[in-house]
């Protein structure tokens, strides 16, 4: 009797792994943070003048963000997601302490720490991702 192996792909290399499970992390950082984002513009944050379409605008970019980052193999994808997760966490400092188009948010809600949690997971993997990745790609190299 012999033995069979099931048809797949062959198993990936640990740094492969690694480099999926910070895609991984990443999007879904970019996934919470959208569905927050999504959760507070319908909870009245769509009337406020300028920040309620911005939070809208948040909430789409951060899922197709996620989406990209899971689908296209490209550095692109992480590089969006490492920018879109700084820049919505300035936008949150700023508006917790001077202010951002006249609303000035508190840091303590459960909503704004689940924000600002995933937008730090979304920087932070991001960044490890490139680097993995590039690290990789210069190996692969010959």
């Amino acid at each position: 009797m012999t033995t069979f192996d099931p048809p797949g792909p062959p198993p990936r290399p640990a740094h492969a792994r690694g480099a999926w499970v910070l895609r991984g992390l990443t999007a879904a950082g970019l996934l919470l943070s959208a569905d927050v984002h999504l959760v507070l513009y319908l909870e009245g944050y769509r009337d406020i003048v300028v920040v309620g379409p911005l939070f809208l605008l948040n909430a789409v970019s951060g899922l197709v963000l996620g989406v990209l980052v899971l689908t296209w193999r490209h550095w692109l994808p992480l590089l969006g997601a490492v920018g879109f997760g700084a820049l919505t966490l300035a936008a949150f400092y700023v508006s917790t302490t001077v202010g951002f188009f006249g609303v000035r948010e508190t840091v303590g809600g459960t909503q704004q720490v689940l924000a600002a949690v995933a937008e730090w997971v979304v920087v932070v993997a991001g960044v490890l991702a490139l680097l993995v990745e590039r690290r990789r790609s210069r190996a692969a190299r010959p």
